[in-house]
């Protein structure tokens, strides 16, 4: 008799065991030791999960990823040169916590500067190209400041170039991801180049990079650690297995060990549980969209990278679109404007909305082109 019922309990658990499995649609994330963590699918800067992602925090040297983001737009608008010689300030060479050990007086190149920025986190380095960029350190947090606001980074507010301390200096896991997803997007040729580095030699002091899942997964290819009393032990991490890259942002860890052990755990999650859809192609018209008072009257609407969205394993085939376009869309439109949203859907639940840009610009219309098209958005 005992042996029927625990059979029968045990059909009964599996039973019970079966539905949940069947009614939950999204994979439970991990449970993680941090104050603050996201995972996001890079294709399409979509959330797969998170925990806290705006709880204001200290990004210590996770701040270096702005840092690095504007010597990229510098050198691509030529303002600086990789050869150029950079004059080490004693600011620079004052500046405390980790270094590269530049010397007051040394000139040295951008590039230097770069790597003893990204593979040793000198702050020495950040400093020196915080000046070289804006003429001061001050004047490069500016700097700093109006391109987290352009990128969409909404609780961020930067003091300095290099994460040290300061009540002032805050941001968040999701603002973090946003900045992250930016520098890999707009400068993955320089990304592939400097943040995979492993160690960096400078004035005879060979250093390692601290992330230590670049020796852990060789499908991790970047980004950055951080540390202070106050922020913790941080790792912002990013790996690309097949066509598909995952980005981690883990916050206020105990230790350089926990930092690196929960971005794994949280990376791994992620490619285990979802499935990754190439929905369009980078710059692949998926509508044309109505333009009132343009030199045309339709606008190719895409997305400027590969769309990739994640789904819980086996809902790939319930997943649906809906393109929306914004009007009335009116002339001049510039190429890279938000025109539009994809709204995704799950099995009839919303899964998620994104903006759709333009592919092109449209200028504007003859006069009478505008006064016939003013005419008629009266009617409209």
């Amino acid at each position: 008799m005992n042996s029927l019922l625990q059979r029968l309990f045990l059909l009964f658990s599996l039973l019970c065991l079966s539905l949940v499995a069947q009614a939950q649609q999204v994979p439970v994330a991990p449970v993680l030791a941090a104050k603050s963590w996201v995972l996001v699918e890079s294709g399409s800067n979509q959330f797969l999960a998170a925990e806290k992602p705006d709880a204001k925090l200290e990004p210590a040297s996770l701040t270096k990823l702005m840092t690095a983001y504007l010597t990229f737009s510098a050198l691509r608008q030529k303002t600086i040169a990789l050869d150029q010689p950079v004059p080490v300030s004693e600011r620079a060479w004052r500046t405390g916590g980790s270094k590269m050990f530049i010397k007051v007086g040394d000139q040295v190149p951008v590039e230097e500067l770069i790597k003893g920025m990204i593979v040793q986190s000198g702050n020495d380095a950040c400093v020196a190209l915080a000046e070289a960029i804006a003429g001061s350190e001050e004047a490069f947090a500016v700097m700093m400041n109006r391109e987290a606001e352009r990128l969409g980074m909404k609780s961020s507010h930067f003091k300095n170039s290099t994460g040290l301390p300061d009540p002032e200096h805050v941001t968040t896991a999701r603002d973090l991801a946003t900045l992250a997803s930016a520098l890999i997007r707009d400068f993955p040729e320089e990304y592939a180049r400097y943040y995979s580095m492993k160690e960096y030699r400078y004035n005879n002091i060979t250093q390692p990079n601290r992330n230590r899942l670049l020796w852990l997964d060789p499908t991790v290819d970047g980004v950055k650690t951080g540390f202070t009393e106050a922020a913790g032990y941080c790792l912002i991490s990013s790996a690309k297995r097949g066509e598909r890259r995952l980005l981690s942002v883990v916050l206020g860890t105990d230790s350089d060990a926990a930092r690196a052990s929960e971005s794994l755990k949280l990376l791994n999650w992620g490619f285990q549980f979802f499935d990754a859809l190439k929905l369009y192609a980078a710059l692949q018209p998926v509508s044309e969209f109505q333009v009132w008072k343009g030199a045309q009257n339709r606008v190719k609407a895409g997305f400027p990278a590969d769309f990739v969205v994640s789904v819980p394993k086996g809902y790939g085939d319930k997943l649906q679109a809906e393109l929306v376009s914004t009007q009335p869309l009116v002339a001049p439109v510039r190429q890279g404007q938000v025109i539009g949203t994809l709204k995704l859907s799950l099995e009839g639940r919303p899964y998620g909305e994104y903006p759709v840009q333009a592919l092109e610009d449209v200028p504007l219309g003859s006069w009478l082109a505008r006064l016939i098209d003013t005419i008629r958005l009266w009617f409209a």
